[in-house]
């Protein structure tokens, strides 16, 4: 382990609000993944992300890429105006961190 699992949890959990808050801002939107660069950036940087956690911290490296995604539906339920479609965005950050879960794992690999 080179980083601590505690401040693993802090850059995973951190760095997917900041990734969300951040694209929302530079988009001029709400809902971050409403933008383009969400998909073309932030997205693959959010993956990136927890697979870097992934080799660092490599016990339950799967973990990193659910916190990463864990924290923008906290953002964005944040700031949205109504909950109508949480359960179907909470579905879709689930599925969005499939990757991540998946890269976390083969990072910790090495």
């Amino acid at each position: 382990m080179f980083v601590s699992e505690r401040a693993a949890y802090a850059v995973a959990l951190g760095g997917g609000a900041l990734l969300w808050i951040v694209t929302a801002k530079i988009a001029g939107r709400t809902e971050a993944w409403d933008a383009p660069m969400y998909w073309t950036i932030t997205y693959p940087l959010a993956i990136v992300l927890a697979g870097l956690l992934g080799f660092l911290v490599p016990r339950r490296a799967w973990r990193w890429g659910l916190a990463v995604f864990l924290a923008q539906p906290v953002v964005l339920a944040a700031s949205a105006s109504g909950f109508g479609l949480m359960p179907l965005g909470l579905i879709l950050f689930a599925v969005l961190s499939l990757p991540a879960v998946g890269l976390a794992a083969l990072a910790a690999r090495f």
